[in-house]
């Protein structure tokens, strides 16, 4: 490992990484808003940050370049067969693309699911090691399976990212994070295992520490204001009436 990738998996340990995304169709969906948002997580004490789209990167990383950003390509709108179908960074040429804005840390999908094209996780691994040898690669995982076949395999980095998100693991994974997931990579594998999915309390945060996590991921609980509204509207106990 190169002497600049072990400074960024320092920067990031024991950090809370901020997924700063927006769907096509959002008021945050504009660079000027994605690159506000970011910026306003590091005043809050972010380490990093998970980006999509290499037009992103490549803008939030001329913003603040010190910042560690962990990159993934996926549809401007998910696709309503997600739990079957491969979406983030599911080829080389996506890599390839995050390659070459500077991302620090290029995300997979590392389920065993089909990809686009006939490519498979093992060939995109071995272009992406011969092309980028010294870019970190991090494994989005569902299932504890898969993260040891991602160590395996030679990921620098774990995450329970997909956990929830598969066909296998939609009806068997906790409704908040999985801390049991992170828990079994934790002691089984030798990897750096980063928290992702469904954090929305800050005791979250302190759970994953204590059971062993790198660092964390936290995405619509700090950027994604719609969400954040809904769940405060959500709590009102009677419907509400407007006034004619």
């Amino acid at each position: 490992m190169s002497a600049a990738s072990e400074s960024v998996l320092k920067t990031l340990r024991g950090g809370v990484i901020v997924s700063v995304q927006a769907d096509e169709g959002e008021p945050f969906y504009d660079l000027n808003a994605l690159r506000a948002m970011a910026l306003s997580t590091l005043a809050g004490g972010a380490c990093g940050w998970r980006l999509a789209g290499a037009k992103n990167i490549a803008h939030l990383k001329q913003a603040a370049p010190q910042v560690p950003v962990i990159g993934i390509t996926k549809p401007q709108r998910v696709p309503p067969n997600f739990y079957d179908h491969v979406y983030i960074t599911p080829s080389f040429a996506d890599v390839a693309a995050l390659a070459s804005v500077g991302t620090d840390i290029i995300a997979l999908d590392a389920t065993q699911r089909p990809r686009p094209n006939g490519e498979t996780l093992t060939s995109i691994l071995a272009e992406t090691r011969k092309a980028y040898p010294d870019i970190l690669l991090m494994a989005d995982i569902s299932t504890f399976e898969e993260g040891v076949a991602a160590e395996a395999a030679g990921f620098d980095i774990l995450s329970t990212t997909l956990a929830g998100y598969t066909e296998e693991t939609r009806d068997t994974t906790p409704p908040g994070p999985d801390f049991p997931l992170l828990q079994a990579l934790v002691a089984q594998t030798r990897l750096p295992v980063i928290l992702e999915g469904r954090i929305w309390d800050p005791s979250d945060v302190t759970r994953a520490f204590d059971s062993g996590a790198y660092a964390v991921v936290i995405g619509s609980a700090i950027t994604r204001p719609h969400l954040i509204t809904k769940r405060f509207c959500q709590a009102i106990p009677a419907p509400r009436t407007v006034a004619p």
